[in-house]
């Protein structure tokens, strides 16, 4: 498994995602996102039913990974992700993220990606209270909170995500735990600051970080 240790204190790991990518190109985007720094990709996979929008499965993730050396977490906006564990996993990607809110049993669809080898990812939506997520921290290696509705790209970044960060990161440390926090929607370098000071470690960035003529300067800025 191809994965990251914490990153060390105020900073965090930039996540590119390729959602914002130019898929006519995507390879090329890929190798130029690594040359900038990226330290592993985010691939946002929706079913258009858990959100309106359709992007990509398996068959994608699978390209990407020949593509790229860099850890993979895709984050799946699906209803029924329980169906297509074995499919993600057989398509080379290192972090499974399944949504709180989905039609599944999400402590046995956890405990199925674990036996698959992949890291164990679990994310809530903006309205979700943090409550619902809090008794499967002990079994979860990723904690991604949206800090916009899931779906579409390009949304302003919802605060609440900050009491959520801060949340996860004290209860961490209280319980011992050693899960990385993710956040997802709205990251620019301003909003990359106060989510590395509630104690983030990853940064997902779509059309802020892809859509510069200097990604290697935005890596830089998000990074801290």
């Amino acid at each position: 498994m191809n994965w990251l240790p914490r990153p060390a204190d105020g900073t965090a790991y930039v996540a590119p995602s390729l959602l914002s990518a130019d898929f006519t190109r995507l390879a090329e985007d890929i190798a130029d996102a690594t040359a900038a720094g990226a330290d592993l990709l985010h691939l946002d996979v929706m079913d258009g039913h858990f959100v309106p929008n359709i992007t990509f499965g398996p068959f994608i993730c699978a390209a990407i990974r020949r593509a790229s050396d860099l850890p993979l977490d895709a984050h799946l906006m699906i209803s029924h992700p329980d169906q297509y564990l074995e499919a993600f996993a057989k398509s080379g990607i290192d972090a499974l993220t399944i949504h709180q809110e989905a039609e599944s049993d999400v402590g046995s669809t956890l405990e199925r990606i674990g036996e698959l080898g992949m890291k164990r990812g679990l994310s809530l939506n903006p309205g979700t209270h943090l409550d619902e997520l809090l008794p499967h921290l002990p079994n979860l290696d990723l904690v991604l909170v949206m800090s916009v509705q899931p779906g579409f790209g390009g949304q302003s970044f919802d605060e609440r995500a900050l009491e959520k960060i801060g949340e996860l990161d004290r209860r961490r440390e209280a319980q011992g735990l050693q899960f990385q926090i993710s956040v997802d929607g709205g990251i620019n370098d301003r909003t990359a600051a106060q989510c590395r000071a509630a104690g983030v470690d990853i940064l997902v960035s779509g059309s802020w970080l892809l859509g510069a003529e200097d990604r290697s300067e935005r890596v830089r800025r998000l990074r801290g």
